[in-house]
């Protein structure tokens, strides 16, 4: 397969790296997506063969999909049977009602409706991702093609409506799914609870206190989890930050009082998470609310801060044999305090790795974006987000 030397792509994360995966483009409209689409897949690492149905070709051409898959695209039948290779995962974006039903009833008129079951056959994971109008969506038929294809094992990615059709969602949404599915399938896949965000108490009826954090570090590590294919549970407060998809499981609660009511509710239930991430800034010090608004132009406002509950301090004993990695911020300190009071955190609550930081190193490209501490005191700096999410994961799959 002839690789084109000008269609680079940043890397954002290494999810698919040594996978080799079909991207087939079917006829519906939105195959002019299918660019994006294609560089998105190349930014997680994934290999791509490309292939495209004859009615996609009258919406996009193969030379534009060939400069966003940075390969040839196979179009037609070819004497080498490039469509039964053997792939790790198989996209259909869009899929066309037209081609999920010969797909089902086994009509193979193209490379693409070859691949597809052949995939089929071999057990190959198959994600398929429907566009169309609402009134055809809505058609019975469409639900009984799409309640074969999940009964056939493949899954199905579907937009909400919006502007009467069902649109295909964006490419950040698509990959992750995909990367979620392909690897799902990998060992000591975990389901995994992580509070980000920052905690905010009110001090009168329009004023309030609140921790600095954006919560930006913990959605990409929830995000980087998810693709890795495990089970994420996100307890949000504030943020400034947004994931960059739809996480399937965010439950959001802002004050103190109420994230700590969310984590002992998931701490508490039955399908229990193997793992926890103590991401989010907690408020440890706040005050009893005033029930009205303080009349402004005083001259001043004496507040008396009481120290709150420590979460991770009250979800130990529920918690305690699950993975565990806590965080730990310090101001103007030296890496040595630093370690000494991660050290303390391991010490104190058992956690099995604490991701320490100094404020003001993060986004410094002079200094390390931060550090894990382990138990047995060995450190390791992490250069940027990519490294801490990969060595996040590392500790959750392989304990």
């Amino acid at each position: 397969m002839h690789v084109r030397g000008d269609t680079g792509v940043e890397v954002s994360s290494r999810c698919l790296a040594g996978r080799t995966v079909l991207f087939a483009v079917s006829g519906g409209i939105a195959a002019v997506e299918s660019v994006k689409l294609a560089r998105e897949l190349r930014r997680h690492g994934a290999s791509i063969v490309t292939m495209m149905t004859s009615s996609a070709e009258r919406i996009i051409t193969p030379l534009a999909l060939s400069w966003g898959s940075g390969t040839d695209v196979l179009t037609d039948w070819d004497p080498e049977m490039a469509q039964l290779d053997g792939f790790d995962g198989v996209l259909l974006a869009p899929a066309t009602r037209n081609t999920i039903a010969k797909h089902i009833h086994g009509i193979i008129d193209s490379p693409v409706m070859m691949a597809l079951s052949a995939a089929r056959g071999n057990g190959t994971p198959l994600l398929f991702v429907p566009s169309m109008h609402d009134d055809l969506f809505d058609d019975p038929v469409t639900g009984e093609l799409i309640d074969a294809l999940e009964a056939d094992g493949a899954s199905v990615l579907v937009d909400d409506s919006s502007e009467d059709r069902r649109k295909q969602p964006d490419a950040i949404t698509i990959v992750a799914k995909f990367c979620n599915i392909l690897n799902k399938e990998l060992d000591n896949r975990r389901r995994i609870a992580i509070t980000l965000g920052a905690n905010r108490a009110p001090i009168d009826a329009v004023r309030a206190i609140q921790n600095a954090s954006s919560g930006q570090t913990g959605w990409a590590i929830a995000e980087h989890l998810h693709r890795m294919g495990h089970d994420i549970i996100c307890i949000a407060g504030k943020t400034s930050a947004s994931p960059s998809f739809l996480l399937p499981d965010v439950r959001r609660d802002g004050t103190p009082d109420g994230m700590l009511s969310v984590s002992l509710e998931v701490a508490n239930a039955e399908n229990k998470p193997e793992a926890w991430i103590h991401a989010a800034a907690v408020l440890d010090y706040y005050a009893p609310p005033e029930e009205r608004k303080r009349a402004s132009g005083e001259e001043s406002w004496e507040l008396t801060l009481s120290p709150g509950p420590k979460h991770i301090a009250k979800l130990s004993p529920l918690v305690g044999k699950s993975i565990r990695i806590g965080f730990k911020l310090e101001v103007g300190v030296s890496e040595t305090v630093l370690v000494e009071r991660a050290m303390e955190q391991i010490a104190t609550y058992g956690v099995d790795a604490v991701v320490a930081n100094i404020m003001g190193e993060a986004r410094d490209e002079n200094t390390p974006r931060c550090r894990i501490v382990k138990p047995d005191g060995s450190v390791y700096s992490m250069k940027d987000d990519l490294e801490l999410c990969e060595a996040i994961e590392a500790i959750i799959s392989s304990n």
